[in-house]
């Protein structure tokens, strides 16, 4: 089959789409013919070597992917049947989605609700499905739409526009912080109501004036501690990201005297039984237009250069990979 094979030499790491076989079937295995994939910042990070998210050669790299069954010793997954996964090590450890096929387990996979095509549930992709994550934590620390405005950090990036798109959905006020006013007038189509720029979150002091009800935090270090100490009492910040870093230089005092919340969100190893109902969240919440973006889409070829121009900050929202283009 066809795939994008990230190998090292002399401590380089090196791309290049060639044929490769897969292993058999093992019991509770599936193989996946599939369709499309997504470019991912830790996708990007791991094809260009720029980070240490690979430690075994060769690898295929790709975190997520949709597509059909074509061979199950799992008795859950029948030939033909539409699938999708995100998460599991799968692109890190485990062979990826940028290939046309895949042989994972079948605990990671999730039957692909009829509401979504292959194309949409990628356009969702990893990053959706962690935006999704990062808005249930939010309503679950009971942050509500007349609480206060909710802001978005690293919102022009793909979790950050579908978390922008997810909570305007669901009747937030929205503001999206981005380092890049190229990207305004995207954010705006997306439904944020207030744009500010990074350079607001340079400096912090340890409590400041309460702006928000809760926030969506991509980036980390100084932006992540600006925020904390911006947030309303009895506020809550879902963490997902470290694109800035993974320092945190913040105090205790947000959090002992307002009682704001810092969520972790983690999208890997969300447990199987949850999976589904996050999926279904999705597709009951996203607007039609928000599959009618502008995502852009790329072959398999394509891959190894679209990840550096990812990394050079020169791509915002969604990138597909049509595995079949």
């Amino acid at each position: 089959m066809k795939a994008l094979v990230l190998e090292q030499s002399e401590n380089k790491t090196l791309a290049a789409v060639k044929d490769i076989a897969l292993p058999a079937l093992a019991e509770g295995d599936v193989r996946v013919d599939i369709d499309w994939s997504s470019l991912n910042y830790k996708d990007a990070l791991a094809i260009t070597g720029k980070g240490k998210i690979i430690r075994q050669f060769p690898m295929v790299p790709g975190i997520d992917f949709a597509g059909r069954v074509s061979e199950s010793r799992d008795p859950r997954f029948a030939p033909g049947q539409a699938v999708v996964l995100t998460g599991w090590g799968v692109g890190e450890n485990h062979w990826g989605g940028l290939a046309a096929q895949a042989c994972v387990k079948g605990d990671w996979l999730v039957p692909l609700a009829e509401k979504l095509s292959a194309r949409n549930a990628m356009i969702i992709g990893t990053a959706g499905f962690t935006a999704m994550l990062c808005v249930m934590a939010l309503q679950d620390a009971g942050v509500k739409p007349q609480d206060g405005t909710v802001v978005v950090t690293g919102a022009s990036g793909g979790v950050g526009s579908t978390a922008v798109v997810l909570l305007k959905a669901l009747g937030y006020t929205v503001a999206a912080v981005t380092g890049r006013e190229s990207t305004h007038a995207f954010l705006r189509q997306l439904g944020a109501d207030e744009i500010l720029p990074r350079s607001d979150f340079e400096q912090t002091r340890p409590l400041e004036k309460q702006l928000w009800a809760g926030a969506i935090d991509t980036v980390g270090n100084q932006v992540l501690a600006k925020v904390l100490a911006q947030t309303n009492y009895g506020g809550c910040v879902a963490a997902c990201g470290l694109a800035g870093g993974f320092e945190l230089p913040t105090t205790v005092m947000p959090f002992i005297l307002r009682n704001v919340r810092l969520q972790g969100v983690d999208s890997v190893m969300v447990p199987t039984a949850e999976r589904g109902a996050v999926w279904d969240a999705l597709a009951r919440t996203l607007p039609e237009s928000y599959f009618q973006q502008a995502a852009r889409e790329i072959t398999l070829d394509q891959a190894a250069q679209t990840a550096a121009d990812f990394l050079s900050n020169k791509i915002h929202g969604r990138t597909l990979v049509n595995i079949n283009g």
